[in-house]
């Protein structure tokens, strides 16, 4: 189904209304968060959600990732948000968090069949260390794709395209999903063991050969505008965000600017 511009500002004041959560938590628990992404860039380049946009990020160095997950056991107000990851949500595939708001539907196409609640939601990333040097960045990146694309295989073997790629995913999800889970929190743990100047998100792909970000980037915050809201932002964001995007105050075509297509959506009267 498609959705008009009317229910597509609902679903963002809906994610606004996440992020607000998320930052009375940090705030009240001294978690460091950034907004990053399609966030950031539409804090920067519009002064918050990017027109076409529908979704809405933050990122949290692993510790205090950690930290808000055990933060949402005690702070989240449940009567209307509920969290998600892969150690809380049976069934739940992805390598990061989500939270989402209850009495809301946004089923994306494909994912139909998952087991578990699919509300409005915003993606809460956390951020892993990966090897300084180059030739260990490009081995873990491997190392990730292979569990990334096994935990994406119940949708990926549904939503692919081309005949081969359904079959291959078919094969992947043939693969116990504890063995999948067991192998990504060993990624995690490794990713632990030691400091490093790099890290990224293990289970979404970067925007490019580098295979990490800075990790310095996250570490320094400054209070950026989003829809009038300051929200934390990387203080750098102009280095960052041309590292993602390049000359990221370029419009894109108007045959790039996309929603996230859904099968069902319900959006709260009262946000």
């Amino acid at each position: 189904m498609t959705y008009d511009d009317a229910d597509l500002r609902r679903i963002q004041l809906v994610q606004l209304d996440l992020l607000k959560e998320v930052d009375r938590i940090c705030k009240k628990c001294g978690i460091r968060y950034n907004i990053i992404a399609g966030t950031l860039l539409g804090a920067v380049r519009h002064g918050g959600f990017i027109p076409w946009d529908d979704d809405a990020d933050v990122a949290m160095l692993r510790r205090e990732y950690d930290r808000f997950v055990l933060a949402c056991q005690k702070e989240l107000n449940t009567d209307k948000y509920y969290f998600q990851d892969h150690h809380v949500t049976p069934g739940y595939r992805w390598g990061y968090g989500k939270l989402r708001r209850r009495d809301s539907l946004f089923l994306r196409e494909h994912q139909e069949h998952m087991p578990y609640e699919q509300g409005i939601f915003i993606d809460i990333f956390p951020l892993d260390c990966v090897p300084n040097d180059q030739p260990g960045r490009t081995w873990k990146s491997f190392e990730c794709f292979l569990v990334r694309k096994a935990l994406y295989s119940p949708v990926g073997k549904v939503a692919s395209k081309d005949l081969l790629s359904r079959m291959v995913y078919s094969l992947l999800s043939r693969i116990p999903e504890k063995t999948v889970l067991k192998k990504l929190d060993d990624l995690i743990e490794r990713a632990g063991r030691k400091e490093t100047d790099h890290v990224r998100i293990l289970m979404f792909p970067t925007p490019n050969k580098q295979y990490s970000y800075l990790k310095r980037w996250y570490e320094k915050s400054d209070d950026i505008l989003f829809e009038g809201i300051p929200f934390p932002g990387i203080s750098d964001y102009d280095e960052y965000l041309t590292f993602k995007f390049g000359n990221y105050h370029e419009l894109p075509p108007e045959g790039q600017r996309k929603k996230h297509p859904v099968s069902a959506l319900k959006i709260p009267e009262e946000i």
